[in-house]
């Protein structure tokens, strides 16, 4: 078998495939509650807008679970911690299903969330090193694009099914699919995959590094960009655009089939050209959300923005969370998790921005406009890590090592040369 540094590009490992269906269950079960909230509240005797906490209580799992779950896991092996997480996300669905209190309910998508995190994070560092320095990107776009899969797919399904069996039995499938889904990982996953020989004290320490927390801060500035418009983007379209309620669903696949088209496009340049992939798609996406304010009065034109929104939005994610990890080599789970918790933390600031901005004078284009300067915003750390890489290579051409390969782990995110034969 050959080392997964020397795998071919373009070439990925089963057990890549294997996780990104993992994500597309978790991603699921994420976003799936917003769609039956109406048929949850009633039967916890709760409103709606007080129902809307199940997502609340997993955006905040995510955000602080995820990290915290990466170092309680630090020492165990990976393939257990994987397994375990699914086991913990059955769990908490069946304890959900069973329940007739909302108290408990919250807190089992609290732990679920957890779960969810620690999946995430110990998933992505499987990933990107059994696909190899070459493919590490690309790795990531699968798995990140079981979690678009989810939001075009999943969550419209789970939703139906919410409706058609209930919510509980929507959960009861949900935590039968992750008992599979554990049996599947516990076959595929290497048993060899641990961590005994990384040390919190390490995790931590690798954490110093200011690139590393650059790359945080483009995933959390374009992801709430991006959210802060896919939130609100019901009123916009009906309100502005004229378009049928019953004609939202489309427009939201097309915004999925965007969103997976922007995550395959990183994974397939982010490797080998991540500041010429990211630089030029973070501007997109700014020109794209702010031709979205005056353009949103013609329906094809909101459609068509909406589409390249999310195309140019999503191609900027593998590519950081790929950095993330690389730049922090001697942390690779926290940083992982780090950059779950930076999406999510975008999620919820351009949301709740964007809501503001709803509710003010701007509208029902307000959001769009919140999304355009979060965006543009993302320019900003993105050319700090451009100057930094090119600082970097400048001072090693200084030295006359120019053309001296470097250690994987320790690679900045310049541009490579193609490789010579």
């Amino acid at each position: 078998m050959s080392h997964p540094a020397a795998r071919a590009p373009g070439k990925l490992p089963f057990v890549v495939w294997v996780l990104a269906a993992g994500t597309f269950l978790m991603g699921t079960t994420e976003f799936v509650v917003a769609g039956i909230l109406p048929d949850i509240a009633p039967d916890l005797g709760a409103s709606v807008s007080h129902a809307g906490l199940l997502i609340t209580a997993f955006a905040v799992g995510m955000i602080v679970g995820g990290p915290v779950m990466a170092l309680a896991t630090l020492r165990l092996p990976r393939r257990v911690t994987l397994v375990l997480a699914l086991a913990v996300f059955a769990a908490g669905h069946v304890v959900a299903a069973l329940s007739s209190s909302f108290a408990v309910v919250l807190a089992a998508r609290f732990v679920t969330a957890l779960a969810t995190g620690a999946f995430w994070a110990v998933g992505f560092v499987i990933a990107t090193g059994a696909a190899g320095p070459a493919n590490a990107t690309r790795a990531v776009g699968v798995m990140m694009g079981g979690l678009t899969l989810a939001n075009v797919i999943g969550v419209p399904a789970g939703s139906l099914a919410g409706h058609v069996t209930g919510w509980r039995g929507l959960f009861w499938a949900l935590a039968a699919l992750a008992a599979l889904a554990a049996a599947v990982i516990g076959r595929f996953v290497p048993r060899t995959e641990q961590h005994a020989r990384i040390s919190v004290r390490d995790e931590i320490r690798a954490l110093r590094q200011g690139r590393l927390w650059l790359a945080l801060a483009s995933a959390v500035l374009i992801m709430g960009g991006v959210l802060a418009v896919y939130t609100y983007i019901t009123p916009l379209l009906t309100d502005r655009a004229g378009i049928p309620q019953g004609a939202v669903p489309l427009v939201l696949i097309a915004f999925g089939a965007g969103a997976l088209g922007g995550t395959a496009i990183g994974g397939r340049f982010g490797d080998r050209r991540p500041m010429a992939t990211t630089l030029p798609a973070a501007a997109a996406t700014a020109l794209f959300l702010l031709a979205l304010i005056p353009l949103s009065a013609v329906p094809l034109a909101a459609i068509a923005l909406i589409f390249l929104m999310a195309l140019a939005g999503f191609t900027i994610n593998p590519v950081v969370t790929a950095l993330a990890v690389r730049f922090a080599a001697d942390a690779p789970t926290l940083t992982s998790a780090l950059t779950t918790s930076a999406y999510n933390t975008g999620i919820a600031a351009g949301s709740a921005l964007a809501g503001g901005a709803l509710a003010s004078s701007l509208g029902v284009t307000g959001p769009a406009l919140v999304g355009a300067v979060f965006a543009g915003l993302t320019l900003l750390p993105l050319t700090a890590l451009a100057l930094t890489a090119r600082r970097g290579a400048t001072r090693l051409v200084a030295r006359g090592v120019a053309d001296m390969p470097l250690p994987a782990a320790r690679t900045t995110c310049e541009e490579a040369p193609p490789a010579r034969t």
